[in-house]
């Protein structure tokens, strides 16, 4: 079945349709929300398409439910985005965030879903464990202090952090700072605390 394009183009209430049909996961849709926003923002910075970049970081993970192990993540989503009819840039910035994928981020937008991804989860971690859960507060200091801490987020791959500031030229704690305000723009829809 292919998605109704009322613009020629798939839209975000039938991204979201998408993410909720192979999501069940409350902290899966969470961390889905989390990186749209991140797109979202940085688009905005960039002076791109801010719909295309959100709903590229809406389904990134999507089909992570289902297939949560290489090479199926992120494979088996993009052939169903494409049966769907998404566009070819958006599914190649999606199977590029999965390094093991092997396809480059050889665009802006590739390479910021790259950025954001691992730090959106790590940011979650991090607000989740202080006084209110909440992401007020949180900084580059103490994002750098946690990432030294290797029983903490373990799942987070913290060498994808680093690289992912350093592919896409933003400096560390700019970065930090950067998608920390994007997310609490929408704080209390991932249920850490009221917006500010």
């Amino acid at each position: 079945m292919e998605v109704k394009m009322e613009t020629g183009r798939p839209e975000r209430r039938e991204a979201h349709a998408l993410l909720c049909e192979y999501t069940e996961s409350d902290s899966l849709r969470k961390h889905a929300y989390a990186v749209e926003a991140a797109m979202r923002a940085y688009a905005r910075r960039f002076g791109e398409d801010e719909e295309a970049w959100g709903i590229v970081g809406l389904l990134h993970d999507f089909d992570y439910e289902r297939w949560p192990s290489a090479p199926e993540h992120a494979t088996k989503g993009s052939e169903i985005l494409a049966q769907k009819g998404y566009p070819e840039d958006w599914r190649r910035a999606i199977l590029g965030h999965a390094s093991y994928t092997g396809v480059p981020r050889d665009t802006l937008m590739a390479k910021t879903l790259f950025a954001v991804d691992e730090l959106c989860g790590f940011l979650t971690a991090v607000a989740l464990v202080r006084p209110g859960r909440t992401l007020a507060g949180v900084d580059a200091r103490s994002v750098r202090k946690k990432l030294k801490e290797k029983g903490f987020a373990r799942a987070v791959n913290r060498e994808e952090i680093s690289q992912g500031a350093a592919e896409l030229g933003v400096e560390f704690d700019e970065h930090v700072a950067f998608v920390t305000s994007a997310l609490l723009e929408i704080s209390e829809d991932l249920g850490l605390g009221k917006a500010g």
